[in-house]
Protein backbone atom coordinates (compact mmCIF):
# COMPACT_ATOMS: atom_id res chain seq x y z
CA UNK A 1 0.00 0.00 0.00
CA UNK A 2 1.48 3.30 -1.07
CA UNK A 3 1.61 6.30 1.21
CA UNK A 4 0.09 8.27 -1.67
CA UNK A 5 -3.23 6.49 -1.13
CA UNK A 6 -5.65 8.17 1.23
CA UNK A 7 -7.16 4.91 2.50
CA UNK A 8 -5.95 1.39 3.21
CA UNK A 9 -7.11 -1.28 0.80
CA UNK A 10 -10.84 -1.56 0.11
CA UNK A 11 -11.11 -4.74 2.16
CA UNK A 12 -9.35 -3.25 5.18
CA UNK A 13 -11.35 0.00 4.93
CA UNK A 14 -14.67 -1.85 4.88
CA UNK A 15 -13.53 -4.09 7.72
CA UNK A 16 -12.62 -1.12 9.93
CA UNK A 17 -15.71 0.91 9.05
CA UNK A 18 -18.03 -2.04 9.71
CA UNK A 19 -16.35 -2.80 13.03
CA UNK A 20 -16.66 0.85 14.05
CA UNK A 21 -20.33 1.28 13.05
CA UNK A 22 -21.48 -1.99 14.62
CA UNK A 23 -19.91 -1.10 17.95
CA UNK A 24 -21.13 2.52 17.88
CA UNK A 25 -24.76 1.61 17.19
CA UNK A 26 -24.67 -1.33 19.62
CA UNK A 27 -23.54 1.05 22.38
CA UNK A 28 -26.25 3.52 21.31
CA UNK A 29 -28.90 0.81 21.57
CA UNK A 30 -27.79 -0.13 25.09
CA UNK A 31 -27.69 3.52 26.20
CA UNK A 32 -31.16 4.22 24.80
CA UNK A 33 -32.61 1.13 26.48
CA UNK A 34 -31.12 2.00 29.88
CA UNK A 35 -31.85 5.74 29.76
CA UNK A 36 -35.41 5.30 28.49
CA UNK A 37 -36.10 2.81 31.27
CA UNK A 38 -34.80 5.26 33.87
CA UNK A 39 -36.80 8.09 32.30
CA UNK A 40 -40.00 6.02 32.47
CA UNK A 41 -39.52 5.54 36.21
CA UNK A 42 -40.11 9.28 36.70
CA UNK A 43 -42.52 10.08 33.86
CA UNK A 44 -44.82 7.04 33.69
CA UNK A 45 -46.58 8.14 36.87
CA UNK A 46 -47.27 11.58 35.39
CA UNK A 47 -48.58 10.06 32.15
CA UNK A 48 -50.90 7.65 33.96
CA UNK A 49 -52.04 10.39 36.37
CA UNK A 50 -54.32 11.76 33.64
CA UNK A 51 -57.62 9.92 33.81
CA UNK A 52 -58.06 7.48 30.93
CA UNK A 53 -54.37 7.13 30.05
CA UNK A 54 -52.96 3.61 29.87
CA UNK A 55 -50.45 1.45 28.03
CA UNK A 56 -51.11 3.21 24.71
CA UNK A 57 -50.11 6.57 26.18
CA UNK A 58 -47.00 5.07 27.78
CA UNK A 59 -45.88 3.75 24.39
CA UNK A 60 -46.75 7.09 22.80
CA UNK A 61 -44.49 8.80 25.34
CA UNK A 62 -41.69 6.33 24.59
CA UNK A 63 -42.09 6.96 20.86
CA UNK A 64 -41.74 10.71 21.38
CA UNK A 65 -38.92 10.53 23.94
CA UNK A 66 -36.62 7.98 22.27
CA UNK A 67 -35.67 10.30 19.34
CA UNK A 68 -34.46 12.93 21.83
CA UNK A 69 -32.34 10.37 23.68
CA UNK A 70 -30.86 9.10 20.42
CA UNK A 71 -29.97 12.62 19.26
CA UNK A 72 -28.36 13.46 22.61
CA UNK A 73 -26.26 10.33 23.03
CA UNK A 74 -25.33 9.47 19.44
CA UNK A 75 -22.03 11.43 19.63
CA UNK A 76 -21.15 9.66 22.91
CA UNK A 77 -21.82 6.31 21.22
CA UNK A 78 -19.62 7.24 18.27
CA UNK A 79 -16.83 8.20 20.67
CA UNK A 80 -17.03 4.93 22.61
CA UNK A 81 -17.38 2.93 19.40
CA UNK A 82 -14.24 4.55 17.99
CA UNK A 83 -12.25 3.91 21.19
CA UNK A 84 -13.32 0.26 21.41
CA UNK A 85 -12.59 -0.32 17.71
CA UNK A 86 -9.16 1.29 17.83
CA UNK A 87 -8.27 -0.44 21.10
CA UNK A 88 -9.19 -3.80 19.59
CA UNK A 89 -7.11 -3.12 16.48
CA UNK A 90 -4.20 -2.11 18.66
CA UNK A 91 -4.57 -5.13 20.97
CA UNK A 92 -4.54 -7.50 17.99
CA UNK A 93 -1.44 -5.77 16.50
CA UNK A 94 -3.46 -4.82 13.40
CA UNK A 95 -2.44 -1.17 13.76
CA UNK A 96 1.22 -2.26 13.78
CA UNK A 97 0.63 -4.24 10.60
CA UNK A 98 -0.98 -1.25 8.91
CA UNK A 99 1.85 1.07 9.94
CA UNK A 100 4.40 -1.49 8.76
CA UNK A 101 2.75 -1.41 5.34
CA UNK A 102 3.59 2.29 5.07
CA UNK A 103 0.33 3.88 6.21
CA UNK A 104 0.31 7.02 8.33
CA UNK A 105 -1.94 7.55 11.32
CA UNK A 106 -4.28 9.73 9.25
CA UNK A 107 -4.59 7.01 6.60
CA UNK A 108 -5.40 4.42 9.26
CA UNK A 109 -8.13 6.67 10.68
CA UNK A 110 -9.54 7.62 7.25
CA UNK A 111 -12.12 4.76 7.05
CA UNK A 112 -13.45 5.65 10.51
CA UNK A 113 -13.66 9.35 9.69
CA UNK A 114 -15.57 8.66 6.47
CA UNK A 115 -17.95 6.37 8.38
CA UNK A 116 -18.36 9.08 11.03
CA UNK A 117 -19.16 11.57 8.26
CA UNK A 118 -21.97 9.28 7.15
CA UNK A 119 -23.21 9.13 10.75
CA UNK A 120 -23.14 12.95 10.91
CA UNK A 121 -25.27 13.22 7.74
CA UNK A 122 -27.75 10.65 9.06
CA UNK A 123 -27.82 12.44 12.42
CA UNK A 124 -28.62 15.79 10.81
CA UNK A 125 -31.44 14.30 8.74
CA UNK A 126 -32.77 12.40 11.76
CA UNK A 127 -32.76 15.58 13.86
CA UNK A 128 -34.52 17.59 11.16
CA UNK A 129 -37.20 15.09 10.16
CA UNK A 130 -37.90 13.20 13.39
CA UNK A 131 -36.36 14.73 16.52
CA UNK A 132 -37.69 18.27 15.98
CA UNK A 133 -41.24 17.03 15.38
CA UNK A 134 -41.14 14.57 18.27
CA UNK A 135 -39.80 17.26 20.61
CA UNK A 136 -42.49 19.75 19.57
CA UNK A 137 -45.23 17.14 20.05
CA UNK A 138 -43.89 16.02 23.43
CA UNK A 139 -43.60 19.61 24.68
CA UNK A 140 -47.20 20.32 23.70
CA UNK A 141 -48.40 17.08 25.26
CA UNK A 142 -46.62 17.89 28.52
CA UNK A 143 -48.19 21.37 28.58
CA UNK A 144 -51.66 19.81 28.66
CA UNK A 145 -50.63 17.38 31.41
CA UNK A 146 -50.47 14.37 29.08
CA UNK A 147 -54.10 14.90 28.16
CA UNK A 148 -55.55 14.84 24.62
CA UNK A 149 -52.91 15.81 22.07
CA UNK A 150 -53.22 19.21 20.32
CA UNK A 151 -54.82 19.02 16.90
CA UNK A 152 -51.89 20.30 14.89
CA UNK A 153 -48.44 19.21 16.07
CA UNK A 154 -46.82 22.19 14.38
CA UNK A 155 -48.88 24.76 16.29
CA UNK A 156 -47.83 26.96 19.17
CA UNK A 157 -49.75 26.47 22.40
CA UNK A 158 -50.49 28.27 25.68
CA UNK A 159 -49.22 31.70 24.63
CA UNK A 160 -49.63 34.78 26.83
CA UNK A 161 -49.51 38.36 25.47
CA UNK A 162 -49.83 41.66 27.34
CA UNK A 163 -52.11 44.37 25.87
CA UNK A 164 -51.65 47.38 28.10
CA UNK A 165 -53.10 46.39 31.47
CA UNK A 166 -54.95 43.47 29.90
CA UNK A 167 -53.63 39.94 29.41
CA UNK A 168 -54.53 37.69 26.48
CA UNK A 169 -54.05 33.93 26.72
CA UNK A 170 -54.43 31.68 23.68
CA UNK A 171 -54.60 27.90 23.86
CA UNK A 172 -53.36 27.31 20.31
CA UNK A 173 -52.13 29.34 17.33
CA UNK A 174 -52.02 28.13 13.73
CA UNK A 175 -50.25 29.88 10.87
CA UNK A 176 -48.01 32.94 10.82
CA UNK A 177 -48.35 36.66 10.23
CA UNK A 178 -51.79 38.05 9.35
CA UNK A 179 -52.94 34.51 8.48
CA UNK A 180 -52.57 33.38 12.09
CA UNK A 181 -55.65 31.70 13.57
CA UNK A 182 -56.35 31.69 17.30
CA UNK A 183 -58.10 28.94 19.21
CA UNK A 184 -59.31 29.11 22.80
CA UNK A 185 -58.89 32.87 23.47
CA UNK A 186 -59.16 34.30 26.98
CA UNK A 187 -58.94 38.05 27.65
CA UNK A 188 -58.32 39.13 31.25
CA UNK A 189 -59.72 42.68 31.33
CA UNK A 190 -57.90 44.61 34.02
CA UNK A 191 -58.47 48.16 35.24
CA UNK A 192 -55.66 49.70 37.27
CA UNK A 193 -54.20 46.30 38.04
CA UNK A 194 -57.53 44.87 39.26
CA UNK A 195 -59.42 42.24 37.28
CA UNK A 196 -62.77 43.61 36.11
CA UNK A 197 -63.85 40.88 33.70
CA UNK A 198 -62.92 37.81 31.72
CA UNK A 199 -63.78 37.41 28.03
CA UNK A 200 -63.62 33.95 26.44
CA UNK A 201 -64.00 32.95 22.81
CA UNK A 202 -63.49 29.80 20.77
CA UNK A 203 -61.93 31.34 17.66
CA UNK A 204 -59.96 34.41 16.63
CA UNK A 205 -58.41 35.96 13.52
CA UNK A 206 -56.57 39.10 12.48
CA UNK A 207 -58.72 42.13 11.58
CA UNK A 208 -57.21 45.56 11.02
CA UNK A 209 -54.86 46.35 13.88
CA UNK A 210 -56.70 44.03 16.26
CA UNK A 211 -58.13 40.53 16.57
CA UNK A 212 -61.76 39.54 16.02
CA UNK A 213 -62.88 36.74 18.36
CA UNK A 214 -66.11 34.74 18.36
CA UNK A 215 -68.41 33.44 19.82
CA UNK A 216 -67.43 35.49 22.85
CA UNK A 217 -68.82 35.56 26.37
CA UNK A 218 -67.93 38.04 29.11
CA UNK A 219 -67.96 37.36 32.83
CA UNK A 220 -68.24 40.60 34.82
CA UNK A 221 -66.54 40.47 38.21
CA UNK A 222 -68.59 43.29 39.76
CA UNK A 223 -72.02 41.92 38.84
CA UNK A 224 -71.04 38.23 38.90
CA UNK A 225 -72.90 37.73 35.61
CA UNK A 226 -71.95 36.20 32.27
CA UNK A 227 -73.25 37.72 29.02
CA UNK A 228 -72.94 36.73 25.38
CA UNK A 229 -70.88 39.23 23.35
CA UNK A 230 -71.06 37.56 19.93
CA UNK A 231 -68.19 38.74 17.75
CA UNK A 232 -65.88 41.45 19.12
CA UNK A 233 -62.47 42.93 18.34
CA UNK A 234 -59.76 42.93 21.01
CA UNK A 235 -56.01 43.49 21.19
CA UNK A 236 -55.68 46.66 19.13
CA UNK A 237 -51.98 47.11 18.39
CA UNK A 238 -51.05 43.52 19.25
CA UNK A 239 -48.88 42.23 16.39
CA UNK A 240 -49.13 38.68 14.99
CA UNK A 241 -45.51 37.95 15.96
CA UNK A 242 -46.42 38.57 19.61
CA UNK A 243 -48.62 35.47 19.38
CA UNK A 244 -46.71 33.28 16.96
CA UNK A 245 -43.24 34.10 18.30
CA UNK A 246 -44.01 34.76 21.96
CA UNK A 247 -42.23 31.54 22.89
CA UNK A 248 -40.03 29.97 20.21
CA UNK A 249 -39.14 26.36 21.00
CA UNK A 250 -35.83 26.10 19.14
CA UNK A 251 -35.51 22.36 19.80
CA UNK A 252 -38.97 21.77 18.36
CA UNK A 253 -38.19 23.50 15.05
CA UNK A 254 -36.06 22.23 12.19
CA UNK A 255 -33.27 24.32 10.68
CA UNK A 256 -35.43 26.09 8.07
CA UNK A 257 -38.32 26.78 10.47
CA UNK A 258 -35.96 28.18 13.11
CA UNK A 259 -34.23 30.38 10.53
CA UNK A 260 -37.62 31.77 9.48
CA UNK A 261 -38.57 32.40 13.13
CA UNK A 262 -35.30 34.28 13.67
CA UNK A 263 -35.97 36.36 10.55
CA UNK A 264 -39.44 37.28 11.85
CA UNK A 265 -38.08 38.18 15.26
CA UNK A 266 -35.39 40.37 13.68
CA UNK A 267 -38.06 42.11 11.62
CA UNK A 268 -39.99 42.76 14.83
CA UNK A 269 -36.85 44.16 16.50
CA UNK A 270 -36.62 41.42 19.12
CA UNK A 271 -33.39 39.75 20.40
CA UNK A 272 -32.35 36.54 18.65
CA UNK A 273 -28.80 35.78 19.84
CA UNK A 274 -29.78 32.67 21.81
CA UNK A 275 -31.80 31.30 18.89
CA UNK A 276 -28.99 32.03 16.42
CA UNK A 277 -26.59 30.01 18.56
CA UNK A 278 -29.01 27.09 18.55
CA UNK A 279 -29.44 27.46 14.79
CA UNK A 280 -25.69 27.10 14.18
CA UNK A 281 -25.55 24.25 16.69
CA UNK A 282 -28.03 22.29 14.56
CA UNK A 283 -25.10 22.03 12.11
CA UNK A 284 -22.13 21.76 14.46
CA UNK A 285 -23.88 19.25 16.74
CA UNK A 286 -24.18 16.40 14.20
CA UNK A 287 -20.70 17.20 12.85
CA UNK A 288 -19.26 16.42 16.27
CA UNK A 289 -19.36 12.76 15.15
CA UNK A 290 -16.42 13.61 12.85
CA UNK A 291 -14.28 14.51 15.85
CA UNK A 292 -14.82 11.29 17.76
CA UNK A 293 -12.43 9.01 15.81
CA UNK A 294 -9.79 11.74 16.00
CA UNK A 295 -10.21 12.24 19.76
CA UNK A 296 -10.27 8.49 20.37
CA UNK A 297 -7.24 7.84 18.15
CA UNK A 298 -4.91 8.01 21.14
CA UNK A 299 -6.07 4.46 21.93
CA UNK A 300 -4.87 3.18 18.54
CA UNK A 301 -1.20 4.04 18.66
CA UNK A 302 1.42 2.89 21.08
CA UNK A 303 2.51 -0.61 22.03
CA UNK A 304 -0.40 -2.52 23.54
CA UNK A 305 1.80 -4.81 25.61
CA UNK A 306 3.29 -1.83 27.42
CA UNK A 307 0.26 -2.01 29.74
CA UNK A 308 -0.84 1.52 28.88
CA UNK A 309 -3.64 0.67 26.45
CA UNK A 310 -6.30 1.14 29.13
CA UNK A 311 -4.81 4.50 30.10
CA UNK A 312 -4.81 5.55 26.45
CA UNK A 313 -8.47 4.56 26.14
CA UNK A 314 -9.30 6.60 29.26
CA UNK A 315 -7.45 9.59 27.81
CA UNK A 316 -9.49 9.26 24.61
CA UNK A 317 -12.74 9.17 26.61
CA UNK A 318 -11.55 12.14 28.63
CA UNK A 319 -10.89 14.20 25.51
CA UNK A 320 -14.29 13.29 24.10
CA UNK A 321 -16.25 14.10 27.24
CA UNK A 322 -14.26 17.30 27.72
CA UNK A 323 -15.45 18.33 24.25
CA UNK A 324 -19.09 17.80 25.25
CA UNK A 325 -18.58 19.85 28.41
CA UNK A 326 -16.98 22.68 26.42
CA UNK A 327 -19.72 22.49 23.80
CA UNK A 328 -22.52 22.80 26.37
CA UNK A 329 -20.67 25.59 28.19
CA UNK A 330 -20.14 27.59 25.01
CA UNK A 331 -23.78 27.17 24.00
CA UNK A 332 -24.91 28.34 27.45
CA UNK A 333 -22.65 31.39 27.18
CA UNK A 334 -24.12 32.08 23.74
CA UNK A 335 -27.65 31.90 25.17
CA UNK A 336 -26.63 34.45 27.82
CA UNK A 337 -25.16 36.74 25.15
CA UNK A 338 -21.58 36.40 26.42
CA UNK A 339 -20.39 34.74 23.18
CA UNK A 340 -21.40 35.58 19.62
CA UNK A 341 -23.77 32.90 18.26
CA UNK A 342 -21.39 31.59 15.58
CA UNK A 343 -18.51 31.37 18.07
CA UNK A 344 -20.68 29.63 20.66
CA UNK A 345 -21.64 26.90 18.19
CA UNK A 346 -18.37 26.37 16.32
CA UNK A 347 -15.51 27.30 18.70
CA UNK A 348 -15.51 23.98 20.65
CA UNK A 349 -15.59 22.00 17.40
CA UNK A 350 -12.63 23.87 15.89
CA UNK A 351 -10.70 23.89 19.18
CA UNK A 352 -10.96 20.13 19.70
CA UNK A 353 -10.25 19.49 16.04
CA UNK A 354 -6.87 21.17 16.58
CA UNK A 355 -6.37 19.36 19.90
CA UNK A 356 -7.13 16.01 18.27
CA UNK A 357 -4.70 16.71 15.44
CA UNK A 358 -1.99 17.77 17.89
CA UNK A 359 -2.44 14.64 20.02
CA UNK A 360 -2.47 12.43 16.92
CA UNK A 361 0.71 13.95 15.51
CA UNK A 362 2.42 13.76 18.90
CA UNK A 363 1.34 10.13 19.34
CA UNK A 364 2.54 9.17 15.88
CA UNK A 365 5.95 10.68 16.54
Amino acid sequence: MSSLHLFPSRTVSLYMAKMFLVRAFAILGVLVLILQSLDLLTESGKVLAYQGNGDAEIWRYVGLRVPEIIATFLPYSVLLGAIITLSTLNQNSEVIALKASGLSAHQILAPLIVAAMGVAVISFGFNERIVARATASLNQWQKVGYGPMPIDRGDRSNVWVRDGDDLIQVDQIKGRGDAAKLGGVTLYDRDGGSLSGVVRATYGKREGDGWRIWPATRFDIATDKETAEGSIVIGHGVRPDQFTLASVDADGLDFIQLREAIHDLNAAGRPTMALEGTLWHKLSGPLSALLMPLLGAVAAFGIARSGKLFIRAVIGMGLGFLYFVADNFALAMGNLGAYPPFLAAWAPFLLFLMIGEAVLIRTEE
